[in-house]
C-alpha cells in the first residue's frame, strides 16, 4: 500500500527543521570561534604553544582529532549509504541474517587498532615530554611549593651563575596577592614540585603541560620556554576552599631582565629556601589577616 503525499509532508518538514537546527548550531560554533583568530583553527582551542614540551601536546592533540574524524566520517557515511540503500520500498519484510562473521570480526579488531595506535603515539609524547636530560642539567632550577592556597618559587642557587644572581632567593604570594614566577627565554629549566598540605597541581596553560605537587613526593620536570610575555599559571587539582583563588603569574623574559629580578629580591632579603607553612597563613614571609588585626 502507497503512502499518501500528503502524509510525508510532516515528515519531510521535520528533517528540514533537524537540518537548519544543525546549520544554526553550527553557525553559532563557527562565530564564536571566529574572534580567536586563524591560528586557533590548526590547534583546535589549544593556545598557542611557549615551551619547547608544547609542541608534543599540540601534535598529540590535533593528530587525536584526525583520527576522531577519520573515524566519524566513516561511521556517518556508512550510516547514510545503509539508510540510503537498504531504505523501505514496500511491504516486504527484509531478508534476516542471524550473524555475519566477517564483519563482527572486523568491529572487533578496529577498536583494537585505533586503541593500539593512539597508546603509542601518546607513551612516545609522553616520554618526550618527561624526558630529563642528567648530562645536561638546567641552569635554572626553581622549587616550587603549592600550598592552601597560593604559591612559592625559590630560585636554587646553581654553579655557573654571575655573581649578581649568586645564592638562592625566594618570592610568594597570597590569594589577594599573586605570586609572580620569572622565567628566562630560551633557556632550560628545571621544577621542583612539593607541598606541605594536600595534592595542588602546576599548570601553566600556555606551556600545554601540568604535574601534581605532593605531600611527602618530589616530582621533577624539565622545559625550555620559547616566547617572551606574560602567562597566567593556576592549581588544576581541587585543594579546598579556596582553590579557584590559587592562581599566579609568569613572566617569560630575557636574561638579563632574569637577572635583574633576582637582584631585585635579594635585596628585598628574600634570601635562601621559603618551604611555607601547613596553611596559607603560616607561609614565609607572610602575616595573617588575623594576625595583623592582633596586633
Amino acid at each position: 500500500m502507497r503512502s499518501n503525499p500528503d502524509d510525508r509532508m510532516p515528515r519531510r518538514a521535520r528533517r528540514w527543521a533537524s537540518v537548519a537546527s544543525l546549520a544554526g548550531v553550527a553557525l553559532v560554533s563557527l562565530s564564536g570561534c571566529a574572534g580567536q583568530g586563524g591560528g586557533n583553527w590548526s590547534r583546535l582551542g589549544l593556545p598557542a604553544p611557549a615551551s619547547d614540551r608544547a609542541t608534543h601536546v599540540l601534535n598529540l592533540w590535533q593528530g587525536a582529532w584526525i583520527a576522531a574524524a577519520c573515524v566519524g566520517l566513516l561511521v556517518w557515511g556508512l550510516i547514510i549509504w545503509s539508510v540510503i540503500a537498504y531504505r523501505r520500498r514496500d511491504d516486504k519484510i527484509p531478508p534476516q541474517t542471524r550473524y555475519h562473521l566477517p564483519i563482527e570480526i572486523l568491529y572487533s579488531v578496529v577498536p583494537f587498532v585505533i586503541i593500539g595506535v593512539l597508546f603509542y603515539f601518546t607513551v612516545r609524547d609522553q616520554n618526550a615530554i618527561l624526558k630529563v636530560d642528567r648530562n645536561d642539567p638546567p641552569a635554572n632550577v626553581i622549587r616550587v611549593v603549592g600550598q592552601q592556597w597560593s604559591w612559592t618559587f625559590n630560585y636554587l642557587d646553581r654553579p655557573g651563575r654571575a655573581a649578581p644572581e649568586a645564592g638562592a632567593v625566594w618570592e610568594s604570594g597570597t590569594p589577594d596577592r599573586l605570586p609572580t614566577l620569572y622565567l628566562p627565554v630560551g633557556e632550560k629549566v628545571g621544577f621542583q614540585l612539593e607541598s606541605p598540605d594536600v595534592i595542588h597541581s602546576f599548570f601553566i596553560p600556555a606551556f600545554l603541560f601540568k604535574m601534581d605537587v605532593i605531600p611527602g613526593h618530589e616530582n621533577y620536570f624539565e622545559l625550555t620556554p620559547t616566547k617572551e610575555g606574560v602567562f597566567a599559571g593556576k592549581c588544576a587539582e581541587l585543594c579546598g576552599s579556596y582553590h579557584a583563588r590559587m592562581l599566579f603569574n609568569v613572566h617569560v623574559v630575557s636574561r638579563e631582565e632574569f637577572a635583574e629580578h633576582l637582584r631585585e629580591l635579594r635585596a628585598r632579603g628574600q634570601t635562601g629556601e621559603a618551604v611555607g607553612g601547613a596553611r596559607a597563613t603560616t607561609q614565609h614571609g607572610l602575616v595573617s589577616e588575623a594576625q595583623g588585626a592582633a596586633k
